[in-house]
């Protein structure tokens, strides 16, 4: 280890949109090969890495819901499902990095994967393999921005990372204002009064109660993964304070 860490145990929250390029859908093997190196080098400098994938390159099970002809619980599984191919995707470019990692789910695929169990995770940890999971919380009408809150208190970890294209959180999208302005920090508060997007409101009030700090930041920029858990002045920090 070349680099003590801030935070010692960190989930890392990932969307499906991670795992192609912009506009597309799969798994791009370049995106891929990028995200595995970034998680590689970030848990190489001794924090315990958690990651949470979505699955919106695969199936967005909200939006199919709206169209009416599937319900709204099947379209949500299906996008659990989708989550579950991220999932194991990520494995295998750790793996073949030389990372050890498991793949776990919230939904029983045990072909494929391990059902999720807190103390087997916790495990998995601290003995140095990267936790990707997958499948949600395992239950509709829920998102993975909820999933990470949660599986991030269950596994007691310091801080929620919330990957982003953009390198923190602004007054308005700064891909469609010019003049919008980013936070260094911010409270929940003040995101819930502001309706920032951050994450959706029930991952936000969850984190809040559980004093759970978050970190939105640009994933794609080379090293800042690991200058998050260092704890460098990275994207916008998100606290109960």
């Amino acid at each position: 280890m070349t680099q003590a860490s801030r935070f010692k145990r960190v989930l890392l929250k990932l969307s499906g949109e991670a795992f192609c390029a912009p506009g597309s859908f799969g798994v791009d093997s370049e995106d891929l090969r990028l995200i595995a190196r970034e998680i590689k080098n970030a848990a190489q400098q001794g924090a315990q890495v958690a990651v949470v994938v979505g699955g919106g390159n695969i199936i967005r099970g909200a939006h199919l819901a709206k169209e009416g002809v599937i319900h709204r619980a099947t379209a949500d599984y299906m996008g659990m499902l989708g989550t579950v191919i991220n999932g194991l995707a990520l494995r295998e470019a750790l793996d073949e990095l030389g990372q050890p990692a498991r793949c776990m789910t919230a939904i029983d695929i045990n072909a494929v994967a391990e059902p999720f169990i807190r103390l087997r995770a916790i495990r998995h940890l601290e003995t140095g393999h990267i936790v990707v999971l997958a499948g949600g919380i395992g239950n509709p009408f829920f998102t993975t921005d909820t999933t990470a809150a949660l599986r991030a208190t269950e596994l007691e970890c310091d801080v929620v990372l919330k990957a982003s294209t953009i390198d923190g959180v602004y007054t308005a999208d700064p891909k469609k204002v010019k003049d919008a302005t980013k936070y260094d920090r911010l409270t929940f508060a003040e995101a819930i009064e502001k309706r920032l997007k951050i994450m959706d409101a029930t991952a936000l009030a969850m984190c809040q109660e559980q004093n759970l700090p978050v970190l939105v930041f640009d994933f794609k920029k080379p090293g800042n993964i690991t200058d998050a858990i260092a704890g460098k002045p990275v994207g916008t920090l998100i606290t109960t304070k």
